[in-house]
């Protein structure tokens, strides 16, 4: 293999740039050309590709976002758009792609493959942590933190103020930043989309801990719960219970800025250069990960369709810690 490309598409998460770096510098090492695709597969359909040297990731490690940009296409999805992209490869010589993102990203990788001989590796870049086959997903930690760092500044005016606080978290399909932030944060209740809402139990944990003299309360809740999102939730508990002033945050897209965490740097780093040496090995069409602190390969199948399940045990762990 003489030269391969990389790109980020989907949603932004921090220490997408460390693993575009490790990828770089290990295709260098190998002695491999690499260029960068900028703008996802809307880039690899109009054909922006960069060449990419050791230099062209210096000090980017600790920057936030990605340096070659996403973007959602449509046309990808067309086997007419999936066509030209492939064109375009082919043009520039490329002879294996590294792919940075989430499900989205991993589907239309999967379906390229099964039509172009061009081997496709995934690399999870995703805040959400909802992707089969790995523990954490690169921007997930740095994610929490973010949240954290937040929600520590809300319980200071929360206590200040008796107020309840309903704080919420990205997490359409998955709770994961909700449940480790949540018992980061010693949040009082948290809701997520794995475990039904009960306004009645919620209410009456709110009730009792008014009777112990707990003038604050903070609710994290993601935004994919089954009950609604932060404001509907608010309003439910509100009609019922208002010895609390209540008040709503919605974190949003903070949630994906920053510079990334150690921990995700150091994913990043480690699976980037995994992907290249997966390349290298013949391995097409499959996501590189770390479960149990070994490097797995899990297809591009599995790893969309077969969610992260949540950590049961730290469900138990925040409903323990809550009362």
């Amino acid at each position: 293999m003489k030269k391969i490309a990389v790109f980020t598409s989907g949603g932004d998460a921090p220490g997408m740039n460390a693993c575009i770096r490790a990828v770089v510098r290990t295709a260098i090492y190998h002695n491999i050309k690499v260029v960068g695709i900028n703008q996802g597969y809307q880039g690899m359909i109009s054909g922006d590709f960069v060449e990419m040297h050791s230099r062209s990731v210096g000090n980017i490690i600790q920057r936030g976002g990605t340096i070659l940009r996403s973007a959602r296409n449509e046309e990808f999805k067309t086997p007419e758009g999936r066509q030209r992209a492939a064109d375009r490869l082919k043009k520039s010589n490329v002879e294996g792609v590294v792919a940075i993102g989430g499900d989205g990203t991993f589907t239309g990788a999967k379906i390229f493959s099964e039509e172009h001989d061009i081997p496709f590796i995934g690399v999870p870049g995703t805040i959400d942590n909802d992707l089969f086959g790995t523990d954490f997903t690169i921007g997930y930690d740095t994610a929490i933190n973010t949240v954290v760092e937040a929600v520590d500044k809300i319980r200071d005016t929360a206590d200040a103020h008796d107020r309840l606080f309903f704080i919420e978290v990205m997490g359409r399909d998955a709770g994961f930043i909700a449940l480790r932030s949540g018992i980061g944060v010693g949040a009082d209740a948290i809701l997520i989309p794995e475990t039904e809402t009960y306004i009645d139990k919620l209410i009456d944990k709110l009730q009792k801990g008014w009777e112990r003299q707990n003038r604050s309360c903070i609710i994290i809740v993601a935004e994919g719960g089954d009950s609604g999102g932060a404001y509907e939730v608010a309003k439910k508990v509100k009609a019922r219970f208002d010895h609390y002033e209540t008040k709503v945050t919605v974190l949003g897209h903070v949630q994906r800025g920053g510079s990334p965490s150690a921990a995700d740097r150091l994913l990043a780093s480690r699976l980037g250069m995994e992907a290249v040496e997966a390349l290298l090995k013949g391995r097409r069409s499959e996501m590189v990960g770390i479960i149990n602190k070994n490097v797995a390969y899990t297809s591009f199948a599995k790893a969309i369709k077969h969610n992260h399940k949540i950590n049961q045990d730290l469900v138990n762990l925040a409903e323990i810690l809550s009362i």
